[in-house]
């Protein structure tokens, strides 16, 4: 005997057929298994409404968190890859493309300024050359008049990486 898996139509379905008071005792239920499903229902209730400040929250708060960075390599690339899981779920629980571009190139600017430029650990180098890598795929995924608006931030700020870091090469990233 197995457990059934129901699909997101099953529940949705069954969902639609529940009590405003049933839906608020499942919604509470489920919050309070884990915590991620606590902060999207949090952001949704609560952020959801004025996006461009959750944003500034978000850069606000990875900023102080790379100003608390570690001046030892390996110490500071824990440090982005954890900036960078908070940063991963909260353009989760946003769903929008240009937010999540908006955080990685504000993410891209705080290791300009607050890693050690000196380095030579490669994992430390190999975190901004993905998220560069990947502020690129997403511009592209953009439609065109989107692109044009994000490509003047992302095209300054190759160009500053490749004034302040020895090893960056502007040409490789260039959209």
């Amino acid at each position: 005997m197995s457990i059934t898996a129901y699909g997101l139509q099953h529940i949705k379905k069954e969902i639609q057929h529940l009590h405003n008071e049933q839906l608020a005792e499942l919604m509470l239920r489920l919050a309070r298994y884990k915590k991620e499903n606590k902060e999207l229902l949090a952001y949704l209730l609560f952020e959801a409404h004025d996006e461009a400040a959750f944003i500034e929250k978000v850069k606000a708060e990875a900023g102080f968190m790379f100003s608390q960075l570690s001046s030892l390599s390996y110490n500071a690339a824990k440090g982005m890859r954890k900036i960078l899981r908070l940063l991963s779920k909260y353009t989760k629980f946003m769903t929008s493309k240009g937010a999540e571009i908006d955080l990685l190139i504000n993410f891209c600017e705080n290791y300009l300024e607050y890693a050690d430029r000196r380095t030579s650990y490669k994992p430390l180098r190999l975190i901004l050359i993905r998220q560069v890598e990947k502020i690129r795929g997403l511009i592209n995924k953009l439609h065109e008049d989107l692109q044009f608006d994000y490509q003047d931030s992302y095209n300054k700020l190759i160009s500053d990486a490749e004034s302040k870091l020895g090893w960056f090469k502007k040409n490789d990233h260039l959209l």
